[in-house]
């Protein structure tokens, strides 16, 4: 039986393992400098979104005591997406000072195409409407992963531009 539980910041820990599994998930699948994700893993990525965010969501998804999933969500400042590594969308077309932005999402390979992806979405996008003040949402999709590019855009999102020559494609709520 599955169960879906929001964790509290202070337990992310316990998330490193699936973290850095996505992080080689995403190598594999890219055809555009993959070498890029040599660097990214758990605290490079997620401690480091964690940190510049105002506010975070992380959601797990466990069958008995292993995880089988989460997905990792936050409010940021806008000005957080512009950076060393890139910028990753035109600040001046967003109007607020706050962006949401569905960061990490992973599901292991044994429990997808079972509903759990959806029910994941949902609970971040349902966590990311709670604040008013943001009306921007954002997700970025790493080259060769076009499962999850189909995911997002049948939930809605657009694709807005590439970055970094394609390394990147970003996507929008509108």
């Amino acid at each position: 039986m599955l169960t879906y539980e929001i964790l509290p910041i202070e337990e992310i820990e316990c998330c490193r393992e699936m973290c850095n599994e996505l992080m080689a998930f995403q190598k594999s699948k890219a055809y555009i400098t993959p070498e890029l994700f040599d660097d990214m893993k758990f605290d490079t990525r997620l401690i480091t979104s964690i940190n510049k965010a105002v506010d975070n969501h992380t959601v797990i998804v466990k069958d008995k005591d292993q995880i089988a999933g989460y997905v990792y969500s936050n409010i940021s400042p806008k000005e957080t997406y512009s950076n060393d590594f890139a910028t990753f969308f035109d600040l001046s077309t967003v109007r607020n000072d706050l962006v949401g932005c569905l960061s990490q999402f992973y599901i292991k390979e044994q429990y997808r195409q079972y509903g759990i992806g959806s029910k994941l979405f949902d609970m971040s996008m349902d966590w990311i409407r709670q604040f008013d003040d943001v009306e921007d949402y954002f997700i970025f999709v790493s080259n060769g992963n076009t499962n999850a590019l189909e995911f997002y855009k049948r939930k809605g999102f657009k694709v807005s531009h590439d970055i970094l020559d394609g390394f990147i494609t970003v996507l929008r709520n509108r």
